[in-house]
């Protein structure tokens, strides 16, 4: 069986998307699917602002699962060549990105843009990284609200 590239990490470094991109490319990849999250300088439906963010992360946990979340991805789409999934923490300011989930594969309709999805509602259902707002009004630890997409 064939060995397909997988980047997972948890880093204070900047992401280099185009860098990133480049270690998850075959010479038969045709198509790339990437999701950034991008920390938001005002959360509009609450009409709040945030300064920054800072992210921590209990990294040997995070990367556990990230490595899970890529092999219920090659599971439920065996045509994905590459995954990379990369969280960063530290402090974020506005219009920075904040994590990377990307999925290649020879070509588009081999389910790589359902599989980036379900990599990134993975994350945010399992993966243990958490977010303090500091903003105009304090700062506080931020719970998602996540609620993941059904079939149905």
């Amino acid at each position: 069986m064939n060995e397909f590239p997988l980047v997972i990490a948890i880093t204070e470094e900047k992401l280099d998307i185009d860098a990133l991109l480049e270690e998850i490319t075959l010479s038969s990849t045709g198509a790339a699917v990437l999701f950034t999250g991008i920390v938001r300088g005002v959360t509009a439906r609450e009409m709040r602002n945030t300064d920054y963010l800072e992210y921590e992360a209990y990294k040997p946990m995070a990367e556990e699962k990230m490595r899970q979340i890529a092999d219920e991805i090659r599971s439920r789409w065996p045509m994905v060549e590459g995954i990379i999934i990369v969280q960063r923490i530290g402090k974020l300011m506005p219009q920075t990105p904040t994590v990377l989930i990307g999925c290649t594969a020879a070509h588009r309709d081999t389910g790589v843009f359902d599989a980036a999805r379900y990599g990134i509602d993975r994350l945010k259902e399992i993966v243990p990284v958490w977010k303090k707002e500091i903003g105009e009004n304090g700062e506080e630890w931020v719970e998602g609200h996540y609620l993941p997409k059904t079939d149905d």
